[in-house]
């Protein structure tokens, strides 16, 4: 997965920002909370790290292709060393799963914010005139 794929794979997602940070690396967060971080140059070109569920952590560090991430395997996240072990669809499904996973986390006012982003209200004149059909 390229910087460009990942970007049109979360660009979407509400509450969603990225930047790059430590010169290196394309970081994705959600209301200030990172998700994932792909390294955009240097020998780690093209590894993505994101946090996994607590219990899937061990199994997927024990897949080749796959190692606990430096300074976040604490907080259960993983790096993908060779993507292609992978199928983009299993890399996106990660990707997402981590989305869900820091955004869970965020306080109830957070979640409820990013959760009126989902769901754009509709606009008073309109709900007047579907009312009157």
């Amino acid at each position: 997965m390229n910087a460009n794929e990942l970007e049109a794979l979360c660009g979407a997602w509400p509450g969603v920002a990225s930047g790059v940070k430590w010169e290196d690396d394309l970081v994705f967060t959600v209301a200030a909370k990172m998700f994932a971080v792909l390294c955009l140059r240097g020998q780690d070109r093209d590894r993505i790290s994101f946090k996994v569920d607590t219990e899937r952590f061990l199994e997927l560090t024990d897949q080749p292709g796959i190692v606990p991430a430096h300074y976040m395997a604490r907080a259960f996240w993983i790096t993908i060393v060779e993507p292609e072990r992978f199928k983009l669809e299993q890399i996106e499904t990660f990707v997402r799963r981590s989305y869900e996973l820091v955004r869970a986390g965020l306080s109830k006012k957070q979640q409820a914010a990013l959760t009126a982003q989902e769901t754009p209200p509709v606009a008073p004149a309109r709900r007047a005139r579907k009312e009157k059909r």
